[in-house]
């Protein structure tokens, strides 16, 4: 949903670019939607649930020695393989679509998220007003809490249809929440409403009453709901647990969206993982980024990802009339991306072949270019983004 008034107004002043005024009054939400809460709506909601991190969370798959050299994907892969990381999982637990949940970004006082590092894929992108937002996708493991739950956007329908998921999320302004239930995907939309707990809960930290997913007790609710959950079509990626050749050293790259939203990742080379650093304040000046290791609630771990992939899409204005700043991403076809895995980087390029196609990864002359297996973490830059190579890469977002 668009941002409050007093936010919006608050993050123009930080970044200082002018902003369109947010209406005092919007549109009303359909009575089907529960809208996001604020503070401030604290007193007239359900009593909030309480929802403690797990004290022994599963450890993320890891890769093994016995790896098969010629990779997984991207056609069919076998029972048992998970198509999105390219590592085992419960068969069981693939016996399903994957869960796509919206995650908030800011305020920054409401780090660090719940459940981050127990997706198989995550997609940061630019939402408005110097913003942006996650939305992570659960597959092959399960978390007992995904949070805090945010509205969808644009953009999100992208994903929606790529990984033929269910849409987990907090709300939307009238005109997408029209084309989200009128899509072909309408019938597996999850906002909270009556009998939504366990699944999708309110929890309560500091009084800001915001929302939380257990993905475990997802299953449950989808089937009382009678929305289709039945496993899908995810071939695509391709994995490789050897790094192809023709890279080029990158310990380190920074994605910049705005002076509010700028993060960077290190490459951890005795892990064989990318490190996630997000901003502690505003940098509208561009003269003094400082970071902090972002940790998942959960497990009290740093953010990582096996993959860190740098996408330049068409960012574009679907609702100019909107009253606040609207975006999509044109993400058809295919773009310049890059990849970035076991301390290296290759200019590639994403496809996605038809509306229904996983995201994938191809050279210049269209062969699949292997992720490494494991999560993988895309920043959604603009088409025309500025790109600073060298062995710390610098990307900063230009809109459109």
């Amino acid at each position: 949903m668009p941002r409050k008034p007093l936010f919006s107004l608050m993050l123009c002043l930080a970044l200082l670019a002018g902003c369109a005024p947010v209406p005092a009054t919007m549109a009303p939400v359909p009575a089907t939607i529960t809208p996001e809460r604020s503070k401030v709506a604290t007193s007239t909601a359900r009593p909030a649930a309480t929802i403690a991190p797990s004290a022994t969370p599963t450890p993320y798959p890891t890769l093994t020695p016995s790896y098969p050299p010629e990779g997984y994907g991207p056609g069919p892969v076998p029972a048992g393989i998970n198509p999105l990381t390219g590592l085992e999982a419960d068969p069981a637990q693939l016996a399903r679509r994957p869960l796509l949940i919206k995650v908030e970004n800011l305020p920054r006082n409401h780090r660090p998220q719940f459940g981050l590092n127990r997706a198989d894929l995550v997609y940061e992108y630019y939402t408005e007003e110097g913003s942006t937002r996650f939305a992570a996708l659960f597959y092959g493991q399960d978390s007992p809490q995904v949070a805090p739950i945010r509205s969808a956007r644009w953009f999100d329908m992208n994903l929606v249809r790529m990984y033929k998921a269910v849409l987990v999320f907090g709300g939307a302004y009238e005109r997408l929440w029209d084309a989200l239930v009128r899509a072909d995907f309408g019938k597996r939309l999850v906002v909270e409403g009556a009998g939504s707990c366990p699944a999708l809960c309110r929890y309560d930290p500091n009084g800001d009453n915001l929302l939380s997913a257990d993905t475990a007790a997802m299953s449950a609710y989808l089937q009382q709901r009678n929305i289709d959950n039945s496993p899908q079509d995810l071939r695509g990626m391709f994995f490789l647990a050897k790094a192809p050749d023709g890279g080029q050293p990158a310990a380190q790259l920074y994605a910049r969206f705005s002076g509010a939203i700028y993060n960077r990742w290190d490459y951890d080379a005795d892990a064989g993982i990318y490190l996630r650093f997000s901003e502690t304040q505003d940098d509208i000046n561009r003269t003094n980024e400082v970071y902090a290791p972002l940790t998942d609630r959960v497990d009290g771990a740093q953010v990582s990802a096996a993959n860190v992939v740098v996408i330049l899409a068409q960012y574009f204005h679907p609702d100019p009339n909107a009253g606040s700043e609207v975006v999509d991403v044109d993400l058809n076809g295919s773009g310049p991306a890059y990849l970035f895995r076991d301390g290296q980087v290759y200019a590639v390029q994403w496809q996605r072949a038809a509306a229904d196609s996983t995201l994938a990864l191809v050279s210049a002359n269209g062969k699949p270019v292997a992720f490494k297996p494991g999560r993988t973490w895309f920043e959604v830059l603009g088409r025309s983004s500025r790109v600073a190579p060298g062995e710390a890469w610098r990307f900063e977002h230009v809109f459109p």
